[in-house]
């Protein structure tokens, strides 16, 4: 009598490798998933450091730091005006944030260049958040001052060029923050060109904050991150360091 042949059939082989593809695509899958989910939260902690090293310069210096431009250093500030207020990057070498590139700019967790704007709101002579508080002098802070350029949106205005929010849109009003800190998220190399994301590149003091969105919605795609700090959180800051009254 002959033997049986063993061995698999074309058909069974053709459903192993199929099984096996099945289960190292959800295996990439999750680990794409886990690595996206780790550099938001990562972003986040950045964002919220940060945060923190800005209102601990105003502690310091008695005033914001303005935005980076050349490197990451700032671009004015003192008895200076910003050089570009609405439209520039964190000055991470100025606050001592890490990490940092080659030119000392604060990165996100993608690697990209975080950005920083500061309200450039004026009295007397100079913007007043990046002006130095002297005490008793023309200089001097109070308390009843408040920001009057910075918005946060959740949408961008209907007109392109508005600088206030549109009506239910409001995060903020222009009376409430004196910084904004934002990471351009994953998709920095091909993204910006949606409606909500090219507000927060156009130098313009309205930003918009809100929920990621895909490509196709309306407004286009959104994965950009905002954090701001009011200016109530400023004062409160300086009031208990004792650098206000």
């Amino acid at each position: 009598m002959r033997r049986g042949q063993s061995g698999f059939s074309l058909v069974e082989l053709a459903v192993v490798l199929a099984i096996i593809g099945l289960l190292l695509a959800s295996a990439m899958f999750t680990l794409s998933a886990q690595t996206e989910q780790r550099n938001f939260s990562d972003t986040q902690r950045r964002l919220y450091e940060a945060k923190e090293l800005l209102l601990s310069f105003a502690l310091v210096n008695g005033r914001l730091p303005c935005p980076g431009l050349a490197t990451g250093d700032e671009s004015g500030g003192g008895a200076a005006v910003c050089t570009n207020p609405y439209n520039g990057f964190l000055p991470a070498r100025a606050i001592g944030f890490q990490p940092v590139d080659s030119d000392g700019f604060g990165l996100d967790a993608w690697g990209n260049r975080i950005r920083y704007a500061v309200s450039a709101t004026t009295w007397g002579t100079g913007a007043r958040f990046t002006r130095q508080h002297v005490p008793n002098s023309v200089t001097s802070w109070s308390i009843a001052q408040t920001p009057a350029d910075l918005v946060i949106c959740s949408l961008t205005p209907a007109v392109a060029t508005a600088t206030a929010c549109d009506a239910n849109t409001s995060l903020t009003n222009q009376t409430t923050v004196v910084a904004v800190i934002v990471s351009t998220g994953k998709n920095t190399a091909t993204g910006g060109t949606g409606a909500n994301e090219a507000r927060n590149l156009d130098a313009i003091p309205l930003f918009v904050s809100r929920p990621p969105d895909p490509p196709g919605a309306t407004g286009g795609e959104f994965d950009d991150m905002v954090t701001w700090i009011p200016v109530g959180v400023l004062y409160g800051r300086m009031i208990a360091a004792g650098v206000l009254p």
